[in-house]
């Protein structure tokens, strides 16, 4: 959940998904409606999805893998949360490597590889730390440890030298580089996907919603039924025949639907309708829950 959320927003949404999956074997059983619910809003939805997929296959092996190497063959599960989990939990003598070992490791080592061509050897270097018995015997807390170091010690920028225990070590430090290292790409635009969405209503007040397919973007998630995303704007002509009905007066809301993801951004525009009765295909829903925010953006221009 804290992916791409503020603890803020996160702390209360992570009680309540507890509260209604209180175990693994609760999360495996649920519909994924109701999980696509719970996690409306807090983006990356294939996280949640791999979440439930990786509940089901926890709770059909009868418990959780123990070792990085089994953790990996969970959906969704990395080598990062994999190793992270193997030893805080279990103990095993692995390192996980997050953005803070990373930053630690070029400065201790003076890697002037740029990202992210240098995380393979960054990798290779944190690992070594687990040649040393210190660190073997707890290594859930050594990682801890090293995650610290870099989110307090060596930070991004103006890295408290003079407090780190390593100090001494520091080949970066003894050339004066700490503060350029790692070094990094320079940031490319983000392209833009352009689309236009329906809003439908009946005379309930109730919005048609169709079901996003499973995979790609904001999968199996609630959308306003709408044209593909792409690199151009839409015209009306070209838009008009993704409506969900024809014959319908539609009204354009004013503005844009704009919404950020990692790569990319979303500039959607809405066309607002009203029927009698939703034409087949369409779902009638009665809230926003279990919609994105991208979704409740579109919402809001109405």
């Amino acid at each position: 959940m804290l992916q791409q959320t503020t603890v803020a927003t996160v702390g209360p949404r992570y009680a309540r998904f507890l509260a209604r999956f209180p175990t693994v074997e609760a999360l495996a059983e649920a519909e994924w409606s109701a999980v696509a619910e719970e996690w409306a809003g807090l983006g990356y939805y294939a996280r949640a999805r791999n979440l439930h997929a990786a509940a089901k296959a926890v709770a059909g092996r009868g418990g959780f893998p123990r070792t990085a190497a089994a953790l990996r063959e969970l959906p969704g599960i990395g080598a990062y949360t994999s190793a992270a989990v193997a030893a805080i939990a279990f103990h095993e003598p692995v390192l996980p490597v997050d953005g803070n070992v990373e930053r630690v490791m070029a400065r201790l080592a003076a890697v002037e590889t740029p990202l992210p061509a240098a995380r393979p050897l960054l990798g290779r270097l944190a690992g070594g730390f687990m040649a040393d018995p210190a660190a073997r015997a707890v290594p859930g807390d050594f990682a801890q440890a090293l995650f610290d170091l870099g989110a307090t010690i060596c930070t991004p920028r103006n890295p408290a030298c003079a407090l780190c225990p390593w100090m001494a070590h520091c080949r970066a430090r003894k050339q004066g580089i700490q503060a350029e290292l790692p070094v990094k790409p320079a940031r490319k635009a983000r392209p833009v996907l352009h689309g236009v969405h329906f809003l439908l209503r009946d005379a309930s007040g109730a919005i048609g919603v169709r079901l996003r397919p499973a995979e790609g973007l904001f999968g199996g998630m609630w959308e306003l039924p709408g044209t593909p995303w792409r690199d151009t704007p839409w015209s009306a002509s070209e838009a008009m025949p993704h409506a969900p009905a024809q014959g319908v007066n539609w009204r354009e809301a004013d503005g844009l639907a704009s919404h950020a993801l990692t790569h990319r951004e979303l500039a959607l525009r809405l066309l607002v309708g009203r029927v009698a009765a939703l034409p087949p295909g369409l779902t009638a829903l009665g809230n926003e829950a279990g919609m994105p925010t991208v979704m409740r953006k579109l919402l809001a221009l109405e």
